[in-house]
């Protein structure tokens, strides 16, 4: 398998009726997927989406580096979003708000969710609804849609069609054959387009570390359904906002257990009113009520469907873990995660189970029950879809380097030609000429951070400053010195943030600043800078070798 350890150079020019293929998102983590196509000089994008973070703190959302297209984008045909998950759509208003008439392309679900989200950033999108089985001439791209499954309705995968080549995008899929909403995933499209020829297969590689099949959802039913029947007080379901096929399986429990359901939170109330009126979910009569009215209702009659199961610190979930949100957790309420754990979020989900434990409530996740299955496809359906599709080359996206990996080995043992199998990461360029794929460069690409009302100005740097002063503290020394004649005239004062040991150890540093401004001034060393840089020395000195600490350290030196 060709892969990309290897620094790469910047590509070159793209071959007469080739295909480029970039990724600015999406390889070597589960988010924030997004693929770049270009052909005769136009460009089509797959997917926009964010990544949530995990060790970033004050960032929001991570989003793709569209550094790559900013100067292109009167280049762009179109963004074919494949579904209406966060990590495919999510990032779509950022890009938008450098050219605000790209055209969206999906399935009626996926536009209605992503103009809805485009509605808040106050941009009126241009939109075309398209459906399993059509096909459009997108400029030079003639694009064809097929229906997959996964756990949102409305997925699709796309086959592009060029004058160099074709491409096939699962999107997010798996294989389930006993789908809620009877959609399965059209392997006879699948077996068709195999036929034509596929010249690049770009496969979800999210599960291919999971052998066999992905279990099916109606297989969980009946866990969910044993949940209703023990709990005794309240239950609270915590699922991804978009997540309409888990809500309806919910919605259909409480129906039968005579409880009345309430959403909490926005994006949910948003995303599941959006499904409901498009008829994607069925509610039940009379089953849901409005938060406001649950101090009217017993324990024992309410289920809350909220978000937050991957532990983000400010979805409601977290919030009542935290008794910062105004239903109270406690005693006897059963919690239901109904989703699975993104890889990166294990200590902040874990972490939130036990919060909620402490609180007396009984926490029923993916690991003690059968409440979620996966929306990807398990090794034993990616290697039925390489024998159905048999690819000239396999390009394994979405997912960690381990999944991408494996995901490759399974394409390779169908009897795709190892050197065929191609392995890259984020901005690594593939070009697809006369049928064979090949690595041929790299371009830029880095995180984009969402910081608050901020896009792309929060970096490396300033985060690496706030995980210092979340772990390690910060210490202030504040000196005053005459300007004429360099002596000290105030100070050293110490202050500590973050330290568990009291002020006295640092009296002990105090001698130790003094001795050296009085080395420096022997010197003649009289710049601010240099001075505070002495402090900084010393003072880190002393807390590396006796406290075995590395906290922030703030020299200030005045002129009297």
């Amino acid at each position: 398998m060709n892969d990309t350890a290897l620094e790469l150079s910047a590509p070159p020019a793209l071959a007469k009726n080739g295909v480029r293929v970039v990724a600015l998102g999406g390889l070597g983590e589960v988010g924030r997927n997004m693929t770049v196509v270009e052909y005769e000089g136009r460009l089509l994008i797959i997917d926009c989406g964010v990544l949530f973070p995990e060790d970033h703190p004050g960032v929001d959302l991570i989003l793709p580096d569209f550094e790559y297209i900013k100067d292109r984008l009167d280049d762009i045909e179109a963004i074919v979003l494949t579904h209406g998950h966060e990590d495919h759509i999510g990032a779509v208003p950022y890009l938008l708000r450098m050219k605000s008439d790209i055209p969206l392309i999906g399935s009626t679900l996926t536009l209605a969710l992503i103009e809805a989200k485009l509605k808040e950033h106050r941009i009126r999108p241009y939109t075309m609804a398209v459906k399993e089985g059509q096909r459009e001439q997108i400029g030079p791209f003639d694009c064809e849609f097929v229906a997959v499954n996964h756990s949102i309705p409305d997925a699709l995968a796309v086959f592009v069609r060029t004058g160099g080549g074709t491409i096939l995008g699962t999107g997010d899929f798996k294989m389930d054959q006993l789908p809620l909403d009877g959609r399965i995933t059209d392997l006879r499209a699948f077996a068709r387009l195999g036929e034509e020829g596929v010249d690049l297969f770009l496969t979800d590689s999210t599960n291919a570390e999971v052998p066999g099949f992905t279990t099916p959802e109606k297989d969980i039913t009946p866990a969910i359904e044993r949940v209703f029947e023990r709990a005794e007080r309240r239950i609270i379901v915590a699922c991804f906002s978009s997540h309409v096929h888990r809500v309806q399986q919910v919605l259909d429990a409480a129906e039968l257990y005579g409880r009345k359901v309430a959403m909490v939170g926005r994006s949910m109330v948003r995303n599941m009113t959006i499904a409901a009126d498009l008829g994607y979910l069925k509610v039940p009569d009379n089953v849901l009520v409005d938060v406001k009215k649950l101090d009217q209702l017993e324990d024992d009659k309410v289920v809350l469907i909220c978000t937050g199961s991957q532990g983000e610190p400010m979805a409601a979930l977290a919030r009542m873990a935290n008794r910062d949100h105004r239903i109270d957790v406690g005693p006897g309420d059963t919690i239901l995660m109904a989703s699975s754990l993104i890889p990166g979020n294990e200590n902040a989900v874990y972490g939130l189970i036990n919060g909620l434990m402490r609180l007396g409530a009984n926490v029923v996740h993916k690991g003690n029950a059968m409440v979620h299955v996966s929306g990807h496809a398990s090794a034993g359906e990616l290697l039925y879809c390489y024998n159905i599709v048999k690819p000239k080359n396999v390009m394994p996206i979405h997912g960690e380097w381990r999944h991408l990996v494996a995901n490759g080995k399974l394409a390779a043992a169908t009897g795709v030609p190892a050197e065929q199998v191609l392995l890259a990461e984020n901005g690594v360029v593939v070009d697809l000429v006369d049928g064979k794929a090949a690595i041929t460069g790299a371009v830029p690409v880095g995180y984009v951070y969402v910081d608050g009302s901020l896009v792309g100005t929060t970096d490396e740097d300033m985060l690496k400053d706030r995980r210092v002063l979340r772990d390690e503290g910060f210490i202030t020394i504040t000196v005053v010195r005459n300007a004429s004649t360099g002596e000290i005239v105030a100070g050293p004062d110490i202050r500590t943030r973050g330290f568990a040991e009291g002020d006295e150890v640092f009296e002990r540093i105090r001698p130790k600043i003094e001795q050296a401004l009085a080395d420096a001034r022997g010197k003649g060393i009289t710049d601010t800078h240099q001075l505070q840089q002495v402090i900084r020395r010393t003072v880190g000195g002393f807390v590396g070798g006796k406290l075995r600490r590395r906290p922030m350290i703030i020299p200030i030196v005045l002129n009297a």
